[in-house]
């Protein structure tokens, strides 16, 4: 009895490690997107996770929300610095997320900073 439970323990816990490393290793897609750097916050009450939104459109009409993993220090420090200003940023799609890594299933691997295109340059 002992050694059936133990395999099935066993068993499950594989499954959910292959789940958790699919989800973590195996992007749906990957993109860039361009615009004003909105909002970056960290917010959470137990799990602390970083959060941020681009405006894509005049006036705030389309709004892009991503998630930040905590490993990427520099890409939180640079997206802190840009905050108010035009950026494009590099993100990878999640099929899922968990609540330790952010809300979204977007996640920033790299921010540069744009020059805008509603700026007219005379």
């Amino acid at each position: 009895m002992k050694k059936t439970l133990f395999l099935v323990f066993l068993g499950l816990a594989l499954i959910a490690s292959a789940y958790m490393a699919f989800i973590y290793y195996v992007p749906y897609s990957t993109g860039t997107r361009a615009g004003e750097l909105i909002k970056i916050s960290q917010k959470g009450v137990f799990f602390k996770t970083w959060e941020g939104e681009i405006s894509q459109g005049i006036s705030g009409a389309q709004i892009f929300s991503f998630s930040i993993l905590d490993d990427d220090k520099e890409v939180i420090e640079k997206l802190n610095e840009l905050q108010g200003k035009y950026v494009k940023i590099k993100y990878t799609e999640r099929y899922k997320t968990f609540f330790i890594w952010g809300d979204s299933n977007y996640f920033v691997t790299e921010v540069v900073l744009e020059k805008s295109p509603h700026i007219n340059n005379r």
